[in-house]
């Protein structure tokens, strides 16, 4: 209900199907998480995979935690891999065994059609994860998760400015200032090639549309 707002017209933009978002849920539960291989974000690029899709990693300043940003090269992936092997359900299995993993077993098997091929185990079973997610998320009360609408997550409207504004001078403090931007993953930000960084501030107000007025 919070996150999916903001991940549905980015794959819209790319003409990448829908459904690829419960992708990000089967990965990290649409939290960013870090994997023991240290994968990280929502949608658990690698560091050298997040680089050669457009994303900024170094000490300071971690994208894959950006939602939008990772969720743009995500989309960068799922095009290329589209382009690679011609249908939309090989782009998406090759999200977890890797282009070139999942282009060999097609090579080898001669088949390009991912319900016959002979995969690993979790390779074998990631289509069907998503599918299931899709399935209870896309009618809950049919699997028994009675979830009324004043309960769900509601989506924080945010505003971008230049990261030299102070959280202070915004009505923030630094915990909603990383809470904001888990991207910025260090206590300060080195920036010695005056990069123009833009920061999202909550709009006034949001207390109220989390918690009710007080």
């Amino acid at each position: 209900n919070r996150f999916f707002p903001l991940i549905e017209p980015i794959l819209k933009k790319h003409k990448v199907p829908d459904d690829f978002k419960y992708i990000a849920v089967i990965e990290s539960g649409l939290l960013n998480v870090i994997s023991p291989q240290g994968a990280r974000g929502i949608w658990q690029f690698i560091e050298a995979s997040a680089k050669e899709y457009g994303m900024e990693v170094n000490t300071w300043v971690d994208e894959r935690n950006d939602i939008e940003k990772s969720t743009e090269a995500a989309c960068k992936y799922f095009k290329k891999a589209y382009d690679k092997f011609g249908n939309w359900t090989m782009a998406a299995a090759s999200f977890n065994l890797g282009m070139s993993g999942l282009a060999k077993h097609a090579d080898f098997q001669k088949t390009n059609n991912y319900y016959d091929l002979m995969l690993n185990s979790e390779t074998t079973r990631y289509i069907f994860r998503i599918l299931a997610v899709k399935l209870i998320l896309s009618n809950p009360s049919k699997f028994g998760f009675k979830i009324p609408v004043s309960e769900l997550y509601p989506l924080i409207k945010t505003k971008v400015i230049p990261v030299d504004s102070f959280a202070v001078s915004q009505g923030i403090n630094y915990k909603m200032l990383k809470f904001f931007n888990p991207w910025l993953i260090d206590e300060s930000l080195h920036n010695p090639d005056k990069k123009i960084y833009y920061i999202k501030i909550p709009e006034a107000g949001f207390r109220d549309s989390l918690f009710g007025k007080e």
